[in-house]
């Protein structure tokens, strides 16, 4: 099997017609808004291929969350709303799964992330978990929940920074 591609912006030329996740909201929207997304710059999308199969994705786009949604580190000596990027799309596909895509696709996320932290205002990283399973994938990269939502959770931008230093994948 030919190696999968580090991840890049996806375009029209990646074959999206194979990829499911188990998750069909996932797998719709890659289908169906990823590439108009990009287009009117809602979101960026990043994809991992082989040979322009997409086996892995996310999105991200900028965002806010307000003091009442954000637990107290994130919200400590912040304006209100405070400046987030929304991690809203990671998904792997089901024959992809468990040979660590994900967490790839969330470092390389993370690592996007800190570059736009140092062009511009933001204090966290925002993802809204579509199940507990997704939760507990989160939590496990230190992603601590919404006092008012336990299924939106987020992570400083030093603290998965951080992170990163400490498992040595701070480097592209």
């Amino acid at each position: 099997m030919p190696p999968i591609d580090a991840p890049h912006k996806l375009s029209s030329a990646h074959d999206l017609s194979q990829f499911t996740c188990g998750e069909p909201t996932l797998d719709d929207w890659l289908r169906r808004r990823a590439v108009l997304n990009e287009a009117s710059g809602s979101s960026r999308t990043y994809a991992v291929a082989i040979d322009r199969r997409v086996v892995g994705y996310y999105a991200l786009a900028n965002g806010a969350v307000t003091h009442a949604e954000a637990p107290g580190r994130i919200k400590r000596n912040m304006p209100d709303p405070v400046p987030v990027i929304v991690l809203g799309r990671l998904a792997v596909d089901q024959s992809f799964q468990g040979q660590g895509i994900g967490t790839g696709l969330l470092r390389d996320a993370v690592l996007r992330t800190v570059q736009a932290s140092e062009i511009a205002g933001i204090r966290a990283i925002l993802v809204h978990a579509l199940s507990e399973i997704a939760k507990g994938f989160y939590e496990q990269h230190g992603f601590v929940a919404s006092p008012v939502d336990p299924l939106s959770l987020m992570i400083t931008v030093a603290e998965a920074k951080r992170m990163l230093s400490e498992k040595g994948l701070d480097k592209r």
